[in-house]
């Protein structure tokens, strides 16, 4: 009897210790991944200021009045916006161990995402051939980095929920994989913040 009881209590304490270990493990993982986050508020906050110094030098050609579509950039950016509610919630879904309605809200998200990318490659592209590319102005170099690197984060961003909804999948919705779903939440959503700035700074204060 007493043999039994150590063997349960034993059990237990491995059980306990082995969720506290999975537990620091996500805690230092998430906080790594700030300190990445943290990292990326610099490189766009170095992007936003060097669009800020050269938003006006058009050397004599188009300005962001003549260029933008805004009808056309506020339908990528409601893509994204709603992309951000979708992803909240596949982690709503999370939370309640449902892994089927992980992945189709993963996968709406996936697609809003690509819409979002699609309709900006789409912008480039006819920017580009009626000759306002990032060589014809200072601006425009400007407009190509800065819109690009957040176009670049978003694609990256893509492809990663690909890896997501195949771990979810293959493995179920262990505590490594809610880690990864939780990071690029983080992740997700900080690229819509950084998408409103863009709108608000080189959109709509462009064509004023």
């Amino acid at each position: 009897m007493t043999t039994m009881t150590t063997d349960v209590a034993a059990n237990r304490n491995k059980h306990i210790l082995s969720e506290h270990g999975h537990s620091d493990s996500v805690s230092n993982a998430v906080y790594g991944f700030w300190i990445y986050i943290m990292s990326d508020c610099v490189l766009f906050a170095c992007v936003f200021a060097t669009f800020a110094v050269m938003s006006h030098n058009y050397a004599g050609g188009p300005t962001g009045k003549d260029l933008f579509d805004l009808p056309y950039v506020f339908g990528e950016t409601m893509l994204l916006l709603c992309s951000s509610v979708t992803y909240g919630f596949s982690v709503l879904a999370m939370n309640a161990n449902s892994r089927k309605m992980v992945l189709t809200w993963l996968a709406i998200t996936f697609l809003l995402g690509l819409g979002f990318i699609i309709m900006e490659v789409n912008e480039f592209h006819h920017l580009i051939l009626a000759g306002h590319g990032p060589d014809r102005s200072g601006f425009l170099s400007a407009f190509f980095t800065l819109v690009g690197t957040h176009g670049t984060h978003v694609s990256f961003g893509l492809i990663w929920m690909l890896v997501m909804m195949y771990q979810v999948a293959r493995k179920g919705l262990s505590v490594p994989v809610r880690s990864r779903l939780i990071r690029l939440s983080m992740f997700w959503h900080f690229l819509d913040i950084v998408w409103i700035g863009v709108f608000t700074v080189v959109y709509l204060m462009g064509v004023m």
